[in-house]
């Protein structure tokens, strides 16, 4: 009995650790603005930049000291008063174009802008001619029915 009330105290106990030990494992817990309209748009704002580090994640979910840098100079310039573009474009003259998940439209990017619709465009092409040769090719079946009846069996 004593091991069993020992082992129930020593899950429970785990549970609450890990339960209340969640928020200080957060990436970005505070908030950076007590202004709802500037928390909004800094929240978008580090979802669109890349972790220049990790490559994988923006820097909203990154834990790299370099994500952490940009989030705090994206804070300053919201702070500053500057708007999305101005920080898109000191990010993209620091970083590239690499450093924005969704790259502008222009001359140097086209092709990643272009290249799933003429895959699609591509994918579709190819599609129509196999099913367009498969419907000109002789039903195997009814031949094999035709020479049944004929007796040439």
């Amino acid at each position: 009995m004593l091991t069993e009330i020992s082992t129930t105290r020593r899950l429970l106990v785990s549970c609450a650790v890990l339960l209340f030990g969640l928020p200080a494992a957060a990436i970005d817990a505070g908030k950076a603005f007590d202004d709802p309209a500037l928390q909004a748009r800094y929240e978008k704002l580090i979802e669109e930049v890349r972790c220049l580090k990790c490559q994988n994640q923006n820097i909203r979910d990154s834990n790299a000291f370099l994500a952490s840098d940009l989030r705090r100079e994206i804070r300053r310039m919201l702070a500053e008063g500057m708007s999305d573009d101005e920080i898109f474009d000191f990010l993209v003259t620091r970083y590239g174009e690499f450093a924005l998940y969704r790259p502008r439209m222009q001359g140097k990017t086209l092709v990643l802008w272009l290249a799933p619709l003429l895959l699609l465009v591509a994918g579709t092409g190819v599609l129509v001619a196999i099913l367009r040769r498969r419907m000109s090719m002789p039903i195997d079946d009814d031949e094999a029915l035709d020479n049944t009846v004929a007796g040439r069996d």
